[in-house]
């Protein structure tokens, strides 16, 4: 069975990665992509500009981080 590849996490599912900044702080992708599909237009411009990482941290979490700079 092939795995959906979400234009935001890739092969990782969206509900498994945490905004680690601002007002999403703490949220998954996945809800993000449900209540605020503006905002995630906006992480899905973000990673076609190469301007955030999704990192695991040490207590197994993928967190998604954007560049200070590009934060609206």
């Amino acid at each position: 069975m092939a795995q959906e590849i979400s234009p935001v996490t890739g092969i990782i599912e969206e509900d498994k990665v945490v905004i680690d900044f601002g007002e999403f702080e703490g949220k998954s992708v996945l809800e993000i992509a449900d209540t605020r599909p503006d905002f995630y237009d906006f992480l899905v411009q973000q990673k076609e500009q190469g301007n955030f990482a999704i990192r695991r941290t040490r207590d197994k979490i993928f967190r998604l981080y954007v560049q200070q700079t590009h934060l609206q």
